[in-house]
């Protein structure tokens, strides 16, 4: 079948139409002028960054097939990425938050976890026809993808991506199916997050604990922040990529060593080179935050992974077709199922160890919204318990690998029963 040429086919053109594109998006989310205030209070940014790269593919303007962007975003943008995002990790912060705080987000994980698998379990009973796919059209390979966004965010979503192989089509569909229910949820959140007492009282929870939080959080964030020089600048990006250049450097050792050794491990992704840079990225991070690079969070090494991943954003986006996203309004289904059971999970446990409902949102949005809106459901209930929104949710990109990658094992296991 032959393919119809973009109008646009240098990659450098295109390259600077996304940016082009990423930068309006976020100049106008930014903006105070009334039609975008209104405007952004419905629509996500990360909506747009997916879905306007999506117009263009969709409209012959560029071509996401042809263009090589998002492998180069993938390999060395997305692990520089991981590894700016984990260096931030303050365990030992975490672990000041509190016993409760620590364990509804891990509650919240795991309802992510096992949500997905109980959800393929329950749609499949009623619907067997959602097994029929083959390849990279097989539902779990796309279901993984939002395991890895709802437990670590965009990273770790296009790591599954990789990792399990899900076709562009089917992965447009779960795109569609992580948005719209992720932004229902937190809708949901927002709400009750104004008026937390009546879920608090059901909950039977202390919430003293929470003023404590508040400035002790408060007085930390302030204690690490600075503008940043080109020292710092530099040192950031050395770090994120020299970490990118070891990952690659291992996973070329690791991934045909698994395969030539252990061919019986395939079906786990141990000979798959990405696989093993995101691992390796990932568990870099980790141990640098018990470093002196963790310092460079203070100087914006977050905000530079956030830019780097905004990229990829985009170079995802670029290869969706519009047209198929609402072919297959079964995969809602699932996704909404998939919610509920994350939902009976965190409140189960919430009502065990009597956590209150702060616990209960974040927690969740540290999963389900990562760091882009865990700290504004964090600030719903005061401005300055945004930054505990950040920690867990840095967090959350430290398991979301993991988390994600077991998550996809057990529907894989599902799908073949």
């Amino acid at each position: 079948m032959e393919e119809n040429t973009p109008l646009l086919t240098n990659d450098a053109v295109v390259f600077g139409l996304l940016m082009a594109t990423l930068a309006f998006v976020f100049a106008t989310s930014a903006s105070k002028h009334p039609f975008w205030v209104r405007f952004y209070t419905y629509v996500p940014t990360v909506l747009l960054c997916y879905f306007i790269p999506a117009v263009f593919n969709s409209l012959g303007l560029i071509s996401g097939e042809s263009s090589s962007l998002y492998k180069v975003a993938s390999r060395y943008l997305l692990p520089a990425s991981l590894v700016l995002f984990t260096i931030s990790i303050d365990l030992k912060g975490i672990l000041r938050l509190g016993p409760k705080a620590l364990t509804m987000f891990l509650a919240g994980t795991l309802g992510i976890m096992l949500g997905g698998p109980l959800a393929l379990l329950t749609v499949g009973f009623v619907y067997p026809d959602i097994y029929s796919g083959s390849g990279p059209d097989e539902i779990w390979r796309g279901l993984s993808t939002i395991a890895g966004s709802w437990i670590g965010g965009g990273a770790n979503q296009t790591a599954m991506l990789e990792v399990f192989g899900a076709s562009p089509v089917l992965f447009g569909q779960m795109i569609a199916v992580d948005v719209l229910v992720a932004n229902l949820w937190m809708a949901f959140l927002l709400y009750w997050a104004a008026k937390p007492e009546k879920l608090d009282k059901l909950l039977k929870s202390d919430t003293s604990a929470i003023y404590e939080l508040r400035d002790r959080i408060a007085k930390f964030r302030e204690g690490i922040m600075k503008i940043p020089s080109l020292k710092d600048s530099m040192l950031i990006f050395g770090v994120g990529f020299g970490v990118t250049g070891i990952a690659h450097w291992g996973a070329d050792f690791l991934a045909p060593w698994f395969g030539t050794n252990f061919p019986e491990l395939d079906q786990y992704s141990l000979n798959s080179a990405f696989f093993w840079i995101v691992v390796i990225a990932t568990t870099a991070g980790l141990l640098l935050s018990f470093t002196r690079a963790r310092d460079l969070e203070g100087a914006g090494a977050s905000r530079m992974g956030s830019v780097l991943l905004y990229v990829l954003v985009a170079t995802i986006g670029m290869q969706m077709d519009l047209g198929a996203v609402l072919d297959n309004p079964i995969l809602f289904l699932i996704g909404i199922v998939w919610m509920i059971f994350h939902v009976l999970i965190m409140i189960l446990v919430a009502w065990i160890i009597k956590a209150p409902f702060f616990y209960v949102a974040v927690g969740s949005q540290a999963n389900v919204g990562g760091a882009a809106s865990a700290p504004i459901v964090a600030s719903a209930f005061d401005a300055s318990l945004a930054p505990v929104g950040v920690l867990l949710a840095v967090l959350g990109y430290a398991v979301g690998t993991y988390g994600a990658y077991l998550s996809g094992l057990m529907m894989q296991w599902i799908s073949g029963m």
